[in-house]
């Protein structure tokens, strides 16, 4: 497979994979690896940026010959970028901070830390992925391509506080990586815009840390006896251009925090149709499902107070179903009927 660049055509955008010589050679570095990582990852609460966790990894070579069914070769330094969960299976590297980490360029190549794209790596633990993203200059008129992004707020006027701040970069997805695995129950496509379907590629804004607390909920309604197989991510990450068709009364607010990577609007689904469950088993699903999602949330920022931030319910309509608005804003809000 090839890696990910961008501009690349959907074709031949895959994931990168390093080469025995690249694994090979300069094991050493892998010492400096842990010092520059040490030193950037920014994984809880970045000031007011996308969350760039820079690191390393060796790809085994069970990755690449798949089919042998080798065993992959554990790794130093993935098992601590999985998060509170223990079930992130990607880090996002901001072009500058990327740049920083010379493994990037050991194992993957010299174009990893300055080309946008997904590289894969192995531990013991299973596939992990760094994926580096496309500068936000990138932008250019509102695009980058064809893919229509739009303004973001602090480019009209200065950003009233740290946390909307214009993110750093883009995540670029395409055809070929867009179900890439970035925890154990999520996707890349499942954050993305609910527009320009045609359009490849696309770009996403996203932070580990609202995967991970997605992940850390998912998994509290299970230790409580809920039926959660998993969450639908109804709306994630919405582009400025986007979001700004539904901003007015009862509608979305200007500076939602879905267009800084670091809310989701979600409910659970367990059965066969894309619908809320009914998880407090009272024969029919309502706001008191959503309640029950949200309370569980609640706990989550309770036990992981730096992963506090907004939660919502919203009640079904024509459209959809109850569902709850989750993020790691930094501060604690609430609204809806809770």
């Amino acid at each position: 497979m090839t890696q990910t660049p961008s501009g690349a055509s959907a074709s031949s955008s895959r994931i990168a994979r390093p080469t025995r010589t690249r694994r090979a050679r300069r094991r050493a570095s892998v010492v400096a690896g842990f010092v520059v990582v040490a030193g950037l990852v920014a994984f809880v609460r970045p000031a007011g940026t996308i969350a760039a966790s820079p690191a390393f990894g060796r790809t085994s070579r069970a990755v690449t010959t798949a089919a042998t069914g080798s065993v992959p070769v554990p790794f130093p330094g993935l098992d601590s970028l999985r998060g509170v969960s223990r079930k992130l299976r990607a880090r996002f590297l901001a072009p500058q901070r990327a740049a920083a980490v010379p493994v990037l360029r050991e194992y993957f190549g010299d174009s990893a830390a300055t080309r946008a794209g997904v590289y894969a790596a192995d531990d013991s633990a299973g596939a992990f992925h760094f994926i580096t993203m496309r500068p936000f200059a990138d932008k250019v008129k509102g695009r980058i391509g064809s893919y229509r992004i739009g303004f973001f707020p602090a480019e009209h006027r200065g950003a009233r506080s740290a946390s909307y701040r214009n993110p750093e970069g883009f995540l670029e997805v395409t055809a070929n990586n867009a179900d890439t695995p970035i925890s154990e129950h999520f996707r890349l496509r499942d954050f993305l815009t609910k527009d320009q379907g045609t359009v490849w590629p696309k770009y996403l804004v996203l932070r580990e840390p609202l995967i991970d607390k997605l992940e850390l909920v998912l998994s509290e309604l299970q230790q409580t006896g809920v039926a959660a197989s998993r969450l639908r991510v109804m709306s994630g990450f919405r582009t400025p251009q986007y979001n700004a068709q539904g901003v007015g009364a009862g509608g979305r607010v200007q500076d939602s925090r879905h267009q800084y990577g670091d809310a989701a609007d979600v409910y659970v689904v367990s059965g066969a149709r894309d619908w809320m469950t009914d998880l407090n088993r009272d024969g029919r699903v309502d706001t008191g499902d959503a309640r029950v999602l949200a309370a569980a949330a609640a706990r989550v920022e309770q036990r992981h107070p730096e992963l506090v931030g907004g939660i919502g319910v919203y009640p079904a309509t024509g459209a959809h179903g109850p569902f709850v608005h989750i993020d790691v804003r930094g501060t604690r809000a609430r609204w809806g009927p809770l």
